[in-house]
């Protein structure tokens, strides 16, 4: 009899099948079919070894049946689990048939260290199944050698840059990463996996305009990526080794002449690499307390004010308006109004503020600050002078903005006086009015008609009583509700987040539609830091991936919600160098955010 065999691959993922051999029975010209009567569950993985920001298949594989559903992975600190997909396997061999699901993941760990993968256990047809344990070994990713950058050895290679190493507390540090890529090599997606920091924050970041340069006898891409650095401790800083990965499509080794393809377009070698920074060492000096101004309030940069104010003429009590607006460079998020002791006074309320950022880091821009105050003399005549103070870590020294307020004309508040209007004298040659005499009695009646008695409880009555009460009160309640978010400025900033949230989830359905990709991620990871930095008292534009480790699991935080948030920030880095992704890719994104957002709320604030 001639065997043969049939294999189908529904997702053209690497996994390793072994087909079982049974003997069968012939009888005559008839074929006798019999299947596989043992039911076998395994998991094994592509390596056991590999280097951090690289990944490793993980296969779950049914021999002889097939299960209800997917099978959940197995849950492991420091190892994030994606589910690709199933692939199926068919085969006919000497009159027996067998069949193999195979339900395929992809591993992407998170940190160095040893693994243990936890046996999976199943339940199918009454039987309990379960796979054994596997061990994985994550190892940290060097730098390369400097001879073999000098030589242009390397195909790709990422470089850390820093305009200088000494900076003062709160000073924003531009940064900046540089990805090699050698000519001939075509790169896919990459992404950040570790940007460890010790003492720093690591904001926002933002490609630049590549370069091309020449070392040794190559020629390179140079990508570079800009990334805001802030101290937030005085001290030797620690940065890195930051490490990546990044998917690349290089000539194979082996590569043979064709006649169809004489210039190996299509003969490609595809690998997943992973990449590492030097470490670096920085500086952070303390602010001087020599010249410190008593209003200083921490800003650090180079900045500018102006200050209008409006109206200005009011009565006691009434408000004006007050607008700051800053502008320059350095910290934005963190800048503040000082107290100012010569609006003594005036009765200050809480300020509120906006920025509005001209780079992509958000360094550069204004922030204004809006504050009503309200005059309670009506001896003044002007409001007082405005300052700000700030540290020009370029200068070394201390700066004082002033700006004289305007003229004011406070009148006296309270119900205004109605005018009284004075009788004109009586005129002598005037006769006077006639005196009325007593009426006579009426001896008839005339015709009685009954008229019922009316009540005070008319509707006009009760609208013209009642409404203004009513309204009275929702006034009341309106100004005292304004007044404690005035006063709360956390539970002001729940209710703005809560709103950003809700447009931005709306957004994010109209961009997954019309599948615009980079937009789709810029408001997700927006959805994201607004509503982590409303829950940890930060900045929104302050958080980045490394909030996780830094603020978010010494809380207590549940592992799932971690593994998930992180798994959302990974994809907004990838989809920078990603291809382009499907509305229905996008638009999968949208309840795991949902979910995220959630559990979220339970993080103590």
């Amino acid at each position: 009899m001639e065997r043969f065999s049939k294999a189908i691959n529904s997702m053209g993922l690497r996994h390793r099948v072994v087909m079982p051999r049974r003997l069968a029975g012939v009888a005559g010209w008839g074929l006798s079919l019999t299947l596989a009567a043992a039911v076998t569950f395994t998991a094994s993985i592509d390596q056991d070894t590999v280097h951090l920001g690289e990944q490793v298949g993980f296969a779950l594989t049914f021999d002889g049946a097939q299960p209800e559903g997917t099978p959940p992975p197995p849950s492991v600190p420091g190892l994030q689990f994606a589910y690709n997909g199933p692939s199926s396997q068919f085969s006919f061999v000497n009159g027996q048939t067998s069949a193999k699901i195979t339900h395929n993941y992809t591993i992407t760990p998170q940190r160095v260290g040893e693994f243990v993968i936890p046996p999976v256990q199943v339940t199918l047809d009454r039987q309990r199944l379960t796979t054994q344990p596997i061990h994985l070994k994550v190892l940290p990713v060097q730098a390369p050698a400097p001879e073999s950058l000098a030589n242009g050895s390397q195909p790709v290679f990422l470089r850390l840059q820093l305009p200088k190493t000494n900076l003062y507390l709160g000073e924003v540090l531009t940064g900046e990463f540089q990805l090699y890529l050698r000519e001939g090599v075509n790169a896919g997606q990459f992404q950040f996996t570790a940007t460890p920091a010790e003492g720093l924050t690591v904001g926002k970041m933002t490609e630049l305009r590549r370069q091309r340069k020449q070392i040794g006898n190559a020629i390179y891409t140079v990508i570079p990526i800009a990334v805001s650095l802030t101290p937030i401790k005085t001290g030797p800083l620690a940065l890195g080794p930051v490490t990546a990965s990044i998917v690349i499509e290089l000539p194979a080794s082996n590569r043979r002449r064709d006649f169809f393809d004489p210039f190996g377009m299509f003969n490609k070698e595809r690998r997943q690499l992973s990449l590492a920074t030097e470490a670096a060492t920085l500086q952070c000096l303390p602010l001087p307390t020599e010249g410190r101004p008593a209003n200083f309030t921490g800003a650090v940069g180079e900045f500018s004010m102006t200050v209008s104010a409006g109206p200005t003429n009011v009565a006691t009590g009434d408000p004006i308006t007050v607008r700051v607006a800053i502008s320059g460079q350095g910290g934005l998020d963190s800048l503040t109004l000082p107290e100012q002791p010569a609006w003594k006074n005036f009765k200050i309320y809480p300020p509120t503020s906006r920025i509005e950022t001209t780079d992509p880091l958000g360094l550069q821009g204004t922030k204004t600050f809006e504050q009503i105050v309200s005059p309670e003399s009506m001896d003044l005549k002007e409001l007082p002078p405005f300052t700000f103070s700030f540290f020009n870590p370029e200068t070394k020294t201390y700066q004082t903005l002033s700006q004289p307020g305007p003229a004011l004309i406070v009148r006296p508040g309270g119900t205004a006086v109605a005018p009284t209007v004075a009788a004109q004298p009586p005129d002598a040659n005037q006769a006077p009015p006639p005196q009325l005499d007593i009426v006579p009695i009426k001896t008839r009646l005339g015709t009685v008609r009954h008229r019922p008695a009316r009540t005070g409880f008319t509707p006009t009555f009760v609208t013209l009583n009642v409404v203004p009460a009513l309204a009275l009160v929702g006034v009341m309640l309106w100004r005292k509700r304004a007044e404690a978010l005035a006063g709360n400025p956390r539970l002001r900033r729940r209710r703005r987040v809560e709103l950003v949230l809700r447009e931005g989830q709306d957004r994010l359905r109209v961009l997954a539609r019309q599948n615009q990709t980079e937009a789709f991620f810029a408001e997700l990871v927006r959805l994201l830091q607004e509503k982590l930095g409303e829950r940890l008292d930060l900045p929104a534009s302050a958080i980045t991936e490394a909030i996780i480790e830094e603020k978010l699991r010494p809380r207590g935080v549940a592992e799932p919600t971690l593994t998930a948030l992180q798994a959302l920030f990974q994809a907004t880095n990838a989809a920078r160098y990603a291809p382009m992704r499907s509305g229905q890719e996008l638009a999968a994104f949208i309840p795991q955010l949902t979910t995220v957002l959630r559990e979220l709320d339970e993080v103590e604030s």
